[in-house]
């Protein structure tokens, strides 16, 4: 399946792409700077920090930086920042910050990049409460690159499920599952979720808040699923190898679950493939509103919250780049389920 997709020259970046961004959520800590929590409100909204290699005399240097210091322009009646040249602070790398926990147990305080004592680097600048962005980029895919699997974990099972059993043993239980799917696909999916997340406790830790959000999304999405499983099972009983069971004596729930879903494999893949973003973009759009996962965890939705003002789209772009990320993982997903799709099923294609 990899070769396959790799042969293909979109879906093999989007493939590369995907394995790197959830390389770097899972390697958060060590990569990122800056913890989750960390905050200087004397650097709000920073610039990116500039890198230089080449000193003022011309000569050829370690890469190093500036800090920031922040001072008043009356002219321009507001506060701006500028680099305070009196002091280089070197890049380096694998240098000891802010102490975390390897899988949550072995303490460690080693990070991939950063400066000297006294120094700071932002890559993509900084927020309203003066966080680094580029740290709560790789905490927030988290929540944002995840919560899609999450979901399915729950949705399939019961979309499988549930559409094998309607469509094996058919008559009046195949009518009366298909109305309650039928009912449950008939109610507009985002509304309700907006509906729940706002009568959601407010002292609701995020931890909590963002296992709701993951259940709210699969007991919403199983309908469409099941009722596509419920068909293929109709033109699948049928056949020689069903019939052989039953004749055996297999009970129908061994039938269904050992001898007719299997054969729904290549759909469940494709399927799966293709979900992952709608869950993404769920999220995303919950945070945004403010509805998901609140301040000061970070998910790429509440971080592009910040950017819907448009002085800090004028002057800080910077804050976009959750919303890039967002795009550049549903594309991905997207095209690694559309070439899924055509090596399952070569009849897409034509």
């Amino acid at each position: 399946m990899i070769k396959e997709i790799l042969k293909d020259k979109f879906a093999g970046a989007a493939l590369i792409i995907l394995i790197l961004m959830y390389i770097c959520i899972a390697c958060a800590n060590f990569i990122a700077p800056y913890s989750k929590d960390f905050s200087d409100r004397n650097q709000a909204y920073a610039p990116p920090s500039p890198v230089y290699t080449i000193t003022q005399d011309g000569k050829l240097s370690m890469p190093y930086t500036y800090n920031y210091v922040r001072v008043f322009e009356p002219k321009l009646y507001q506060n701006v920042y500028q680099l305070d040249r009196t002091q280089k602070h070197y890049l380096k790398l694998f240098v000891r910050g802010e102490s975390y926990k390897i899988l949550g147990i072995i303490p460690c305080s080693i990070h991939l990049f950063g400066t000297d004592d006294g120094g700071r680097f932002y890559l993509l600048g900084t927020d309203i409460n003066g966080r680094d962005v580029f740290s709560r980029l790789l905490f927030g895919g988290r929540i944002s690159l995840t919560i899609g699997f999450l979901a399915l974990f729950i949705l399939f099972p019961i979309g499988l499920l549930y559409g094998g059993i309607s469509g094996y043993l058919g008559g009046w239980v195949d009518i009366i599952m298909m109305r309650f799917a039928e009912a449950v696909m008939a109610i507009p999916s985002f509304y309700l979720l907006i509906i729940l997340a706002s009568i959601l406790p407010a002292n609701m830790t995020s931890i909590q808040r963002f296992t709701l959000i993951v259940v709210i999304l699969a007991l919403i999405g199983w309908a469409g699923f099941a009722r596509v499983v419920r068909g293929m099972v109709l033109s699948i009983k049928n056949e020689e190898f069903v019939q052989a069971a039953e004749t055996i004596g297999a009970s129908k729930l061994r039938v269904i679950i050992k001898h007719i879903l299997p054969q729904t494999t290549s759909y469940v893949i494709i399927a799966m493939t293709l979900s992952v973003p709608s869950y993404i973009l769920s999220e995303s759009g919950l945070s945004f509103l403010g509805l998901g996962i609140q301040q000061p965890d970070a998910s790429w939705g509440n971080m592009l919250k910040e950017a819907q003002e448009y002085i800090n789209i004028l002057y800080r772009p910077w804050l976009l780049t959750p919303g890039a990320l967002i795009f550049v993982a549903v594309l991905c997903f997207n095209l690694i389920g559309d070439t899924v799709r055509d090596i399952l099923d070569p009849k897409s294609r034509e």
